[in-house]
Parts: C-alpha cells; sequence; structure tokens
C-alpha cells in the first residue's frame, strides 16, 4: 500500500470511493433515505477538488488503485476519512488517519459516524456529544469526537 498527498486528478475516484463506501459500508448503521441522503451520487467535484487542495489531503493505493482517502484542515478538524469496502479491516484508515494526524500540531476533532465511531475510539478519541445533522430534511447521528495531543 502507497500512501500519498492528495492530486487533482485523484478528484473523480475519491468521489466515487466516498458514494460506494457510504452505501455498502454505512448500510448497516443507517436507512436508506440517510445514505441517499448523505452521499447523492451527484457530486459537485469542482468543490470536492477545493475543498481537498485546501486541507492536508491523502489518499491510498494498492497497485495505482485508490482504495482509501482522508483529509485534516489546519485547526486539526478530520473532516474525511473512508476506505474501500474491500479494503476494511487492513490497515488502511489505520495508516491514512497515522497521516493526518501527523499532520497537524493541535487536538485532532473529527464527526464520526456510528460506523466509524469504534474506530476513533480505538484510536484514543473521546466522544464529546452525539448530534443530529439535517441533510435535505433527514437526520443523520454522528458523534463529535476529540483526541487530545
Amino acid at each position: 500500500m502507497e500512501i500519498r498527498r492528495y492530486q487533482q486528478a485523484d478528484c473523480q475516484a475519491v468521489a466515487e470511493l466516498f458514494y460506494k463506501t457510504v452505501h455498502t459500508v454505512n448500510a448497516g448503521d443507517y436507512t436508506k433515505a440517510q445514505l441517499a441522503v448523505w452521499a447523492t451520487g451527484e457530486p459537485d467535484l469542482k468543490q470536492w477538488d477545493q475543498s481537498l487542495q485546501s486541507h492536508f489531503s491523502v489518499v491510498a493505493l494498492e497497485n495505482d488503485n485508490l482504495i482509501g482517502f482522508g483529509d485534516i484542515d489546519q485547526a486539526g478538524y478530520l473532516d474525511r476519512l473512508f476506505v474501500h469496502a474491500d479494503y476494511q479491516r487492513r490497515g488502511v484508515a489505520t495508516a491514512i488517519c497515522h497521516q493526518l494526524e501527523q499532520a497537524v500540531a493541535c487536538r485532532v476533532v473529527t464527526h464520526a459516524s456510528i460506523t466509524a465511531r469504534p474506530f476513533f475510539e480505538s484510536r484514543g478519541y473521546q466522544v464529546i456529544r452525539e448530534q443530529q445533522v439535517a441533510r435535505q430534511g433527514v437526520l443523520l447521528t454522528n458523534f463529535v469526537m476529540e483526541k487530545n495531543r
């Protein structure tokens, strides 16, 4: 597995991996309606690229295939961390998360899905609060989590 900085050419593959991961890996913890508003399948690639370019963003590759990605901003907000369904529990998220955490010198905060909460807890993150996020009138549960450094 290779981890490298995100490049604009990765954007389409990142958006596709995000959609597929949400609709497979997270399907056990969220309803179809929730999944549909979380990952619509119609991403604004320009907006995604701008966001990923403005953060410290990395991708994980195996044999030149994108298998995961993540990003963190300068304030320590870990925005996204997604791994392809076929590569779950193989250390991909751990390797990406390590890179992201090392990129900032401050505490790290994330909004973890129900699915991701145990992963972040295993890395020393503490739940600050559970919250309901509304997307197109549909509520999604996630957890504000923090890791002090």
